[in-house]
């Protein structure tokens, strides 16, 4: 079966064509610059480009990738008119990203008519979360007529990550307590209790939680009220530094992990302290969710730079021994991107390195549902 797998932005298509009989890439690409002169001039223009470019490939159903699905779904869905609906009212709750979402599927349903469509969402694999998890202490009322609440986020990535986290451990994940930390430019962390979400750490958007790339994470809501008072920032202008302006970019001029690393052991005294707080926070949250598990088998990293940074997850786990959890340092300095165990056989708490795949995980759940 072959399954074509969307991920359709504003302005870009990324895509992969899997044969999950082998779970094979047969193609991947991606398209950029849609409706700028010169470049492809919109969605179905760019989808019609990249079928042409695949040839006579059989394609069986398309994935499509999703961000919000608020709280009407817990699951992949075949996506029908009254899907299509939803997913536009749900645009409210992720603006930036469900209209391009949208507009990805319904020019794959005019240019394939025949082929069955799934959305796979984002939050839907934290819709397993208690009241108490997802609930904003905000008048009862409020939080109801605007869908305030917690949904979390890269719930796709977690899902894949800590189903290969129990193959890999040769144990039933019914039977394990995991938290997975996805370290990106985007991060969140999830505590996995028998395969189920129980905590996350990205919230009604995904500026919650972790430090990111640009993101400032977790802040004191007052924060907010202050730069509107005090600095005279319009709502939009607290969005934008917030979610473009923070996180290591606010901190130390750099984005990118590695560059506020690099500048750090050059001495940059902002990069060091922005690297602080960027680990701080993560372990802030190993810990918390240690708590609410109530347990711990393993920590799993993933993402771009949970992959891939050996100082992360060294920094991120060291003084954790009295947790049962420790990082053995040359199974961490081994480049790879295998799945890997990084902490040392007999310590009761298993670190792991798990490379994510998302796009993997839609075409498996599209592949389910048809």
């Amino acid at each position: 079966m072959n399954i074509f797998v969307l991920n359709s932005g504003s302005s870009s298509i990324k895509y992969q064509l899997i044969d999950l009989d082998t779970e094979e890439v047969l193609a991947r690409g991606l398209v950029e610059r849609i409706g700028e002169p010169g470049q492809v001039p919109d969605h179905q223009a760019g989808i019609a480009a990249v079928l042409t470019s695949l040839g006579d490939a059989r394609i069986d159903a398309i994935g499509h990738r999703v961000v919000h699905g608020g709280d009407r779904f817990d699951r992949a869905v075949i996506v029908t008119d009254e899907v299509e609906a939803a997913i536009e009212e749900l645009s409210v709750l992720a603006p930036l990203h469900n209209p391009a979402n949208l507009t990805g599927i319904r020019a794959a349903r005019a240019a394939m008519p025949g082929v069955p469509n799934v959305v796979v969402f984002d939050t839907a694999f934290h819709q397993t979360l208690d009241a108490a998890a997802y609930t904003y202490a905000i008048p009862a009322d409020l939080a109801r007529e605007y869908g305030i609440r917690r949904y979390g986020f890269h719930g796709t990535s977690h899902k894949y990550v800590s189903e290969r986290a129990a193959a890999f451990l040769g144990r039933p994940l019914e039977q394990l307590k995991i938290i997975v930390l996805h370290i990106g430019n985007g991060a969140s962390a999830t505590a996995i209790d028998g395969g189920r979400s129980i905590d996350t750490s990205m919230g009604m958007t995904p500026l919650e939680g972790l430090v990111m790339g640009t993101r400032s994470g977790d802040l004191d809501p007052a924060v907010v009220l202050e730069l509107q008072r005090r600095a005279g920032l319009s709502v939009d202008e607290v969005d934008d530094v917030l979610n473009k302006r923070s996180g290591l970019l606010g901190l130390s001029g750099y984005s990118d992990e590695r560059d506020v690393q690099k500048a750090a052991v050059e001495g940059d005294e902002a990069a060091e302290v922005a690297l602080s707080l960027y680990r701080h926070r993560i372990r802030h949250y190993v810990g918390a969710y240690a708590a609410q598990l109530r347990g711990l088998d393993a920590i799993v990293f993933t993402g771009g730079v949970g992959e891939n940074n050996t100082l992360v997850r060294r920094r991120v786990l060291r003084g954790l021994e009295f947790m049962g959890v420790h990082v053995d340092p040359d199974r961490n300095e081994v480049a790879s991107k295998s799945e890997r165990r990084i902490s040392p056989d007999n310590w009761p708490v298993s670190v792991l390195v798990i490379p994510t795949n998302e796009e993997l995980e839609i075409a498996r759940q599209t592949a389910a549902l048809i």
